[in-house]
């Protein structure tokens, strides 16, 4: 045989998760390993009826310090890390009276999921295990000789390997887990220092690391010629990780992006106050816009941009139901992402069978603390959520006249969507809907007008007599630097403006919505999305 097979005579369990527990110790008993084994997780195979020796035995010490103290001990590292095949190393375990273990069955105490429930300083600290990693790094460190699993979901696995071998493991598979049990302790670590930095107020700690679980494996990335995968974080935030798909085919890398997008905008919409929409492509919205129903909010938002909305994502912040469903399977779309659903619905958007549909169970607080991060060459950019939201901001009338109230209200809508638009960001809104978006360009001006333009375009498909800017209110981003995207803007017929300020030339924008009688407030605050 080859692939240099090894033995199990003896295998050291001690999990926190006792899924799958019994009926896997009960199969490597039947195989004649004997099972050695720690405080509860002894007393549950003993409870089964299984034969079981407590690790005390093998240490000749007792479990101490309320179980802290237990398998930090020679004769458990001894027997993970020995080479089996080193002379010297067989002799001190002869003459130290060290036992082999040649699988160990480790899943550590669940910090990750005591800090979701909102746990203590003190219990999350006593939910971080110390003898579990050290065990788990040792063993992995000698997959030459054993074996390790750190989640149950492997145990088939190492059975069907100890019976295809005759009771042995094959180094492909110590390998592969030796592999999983690093990647495994890495996340763990990543998550106790994250969990450490945010307790201690620390922005910038002297090493950062993120650890994920695998979702999924992606057929490729932005691109056919890459490889992708999907990782879920600690972070349990409403969303594309944390949704049900119910139907579809499987989503793509793109379609994951640009369905974070579409949520992460729609959580600036309380579904208690109205009813909204986002339609994204592209990772930009396309139309968004708030209705007395979903229906309506999606038609509105369908009027922006009707041909960028093709084979986009459509978010919902409300329970999606009938009539929203028939109008969003009127056209092609790759995603829809609500709360919930009726069954109606469900049987409606079933019609289309590539039609993916998630559930996410809830809606993305636009004011949750949090950590973002890309790459860059060689390094990581951490920064903190952007979870400015405009509700909290003291909106300041920089002109002599002020928006009246329905312009305040479209103004605060615009600057919600122009958050989670890409910067540079023109958006045009009227009546609670965007009626033109400009994102992403080099410079403010050609934003504006890109936004006028697809809003002519909106209004030739719509046969209006006009563009639906005429009358509309205007958010960018980021503060005016010259007077001439305001201008542009004020030729699309916007009455009104909402910007951050702070440009060296704000007495020049402020002169020019003067001379055109409109109104503009500042935000004091920047939404720069790049």
């Amino acid at each position: 045989m080859t692939d240099h097979p090894r033995r199990v005579t003896r295998a050291l369990l001690s999990v926190s998760d006792k899924t799958g527990l019994i009926e896997f110790a009960r199969a490597l008993a039947a195989h004649g390993i004997e099972l050695v084994s720690t405080g509860g997780t002894a007393k549950a195979i003993a409870a089964a009826g299984l034969t079981v020796r407590d690790v005390s035995e093998l240490t000749g010490f007792p479990e101490m310090m309320d179980g802290r103290v237990k398998t930090l001990h020679p004769k458990v590292h001894g027997g993970l890390l020995a080479i089996r095949d080193n002379a010297e190393h067989a002799g001190a375990m002869k003459a130290h009276g060290i036992a082999p273990i040649d699988l160990l069955v480790v899943n550590l105490y669940p910090f990750e999921a005591t800090v979701d429930k909102g746990a203590g300083y003190e219990e999350c600290i006593e939910n971080i295990d110390i003898g579990g990693p050290a065990m788990i790094r040792a063993a992995a460190k000698n997959h030459d000789d054993v074996a390790v699993v750190v989640e149950a979901q492997d145990y088939q696995a190492v059975l069907d390997g100890l019976a295809a071998n005759g009771g042995a493991t094959t180094l492909t598979l110590r390998r592969r887990l030796a592999a999983k049990a690093y990647a495994r302790t890495a996340a763990y670590d990543a998550a106790i220092s994250n969990w450490f930095a945010n307790e201690l107020k620390t922005d910038a700690p002297d090493f950062r690391a993120f650890g994920g679980r695998l979702i999924q494996a992606l057929r490729y990335g932005e691109n056919p010629h890459q490889t992708a995968a999907f990782y879920r974080t600690p972070d349990k935030r409403p969303g594309v990780a944390t949704a049900r798909q119910l139907q579809g085919k499987e989503l793509s890398y793109n379609n994951i992006n640009d369905t974070d997008a579409a949520y992460e905008c729609l959580g600036e919409f309380d579904a208690a106050r109205t009813a909204a929409v986002v339609i994204v492509k592209h990772a930009n919205p396309c139309g968004v816009a708030e209705g007395a129903d979903l229906v309506s909010a999606y038609r509105k938002a369908l009027a922006c941009d009707s041909t960028s909305a093709f084979g986009g994502i459509v978010a919902l912040n409300r329970t999606l139901d009938a009539d929203a469903a028939r109008a969003i399977t009127e056209i092609f779309t790759e995603v829809i992402i609500a709360p919930d659903a009726t069954d109606e619905a469900i049987a409606i958007v079933a019609t289309k069978k590539n039609l993916r549909l998630l559930l996410a169970g809830a809606l993305p607080d636009p004011r949750t603390v949090g950590l973002t991060a890309k790459t860059v060459a060689g390094g990581l950019l951490v920064q903190s959520r952007d979870n400015a939201v405009v509700d909290g901001m003291t909106l300041k009338v920089a002109t002599r006249r002020a928006p009246t109230d329905a312009e305040m209200r479209d103004l605060r809508f615009a600057f919600r969507v122009a958050k989670h638009v890409k910067s540079n960001t023109i958006v045009y809104a009227k009546d609670l809907a965007t009626v033109g978006i400009g994102a992403g360009q080099m410079s403010r001006v050609d934003s504006a007008r890109i936004a006028a333009r697809k809003a002519q375009d909106a209004a030739d498909e719509l046969k209006l007599a006009a563009p639906m800017t005429r009358g509309s209110v205007v958010a960018s981003d980021a503060f005016f630097p010259f007077a001439d995207g305001l201008l542009v803007a004020i030729e699309a017929g916007a009455t009104a403006v909402i910007q951050p300020g702070g440009s060296i030339r704000d007495d020049e924008v402020i002169k020019a919505a003067d001379d055109a009688g409109i109104a503009m407030v500042f935000t004091g605050v920047r939404h720069f999305r790049h």
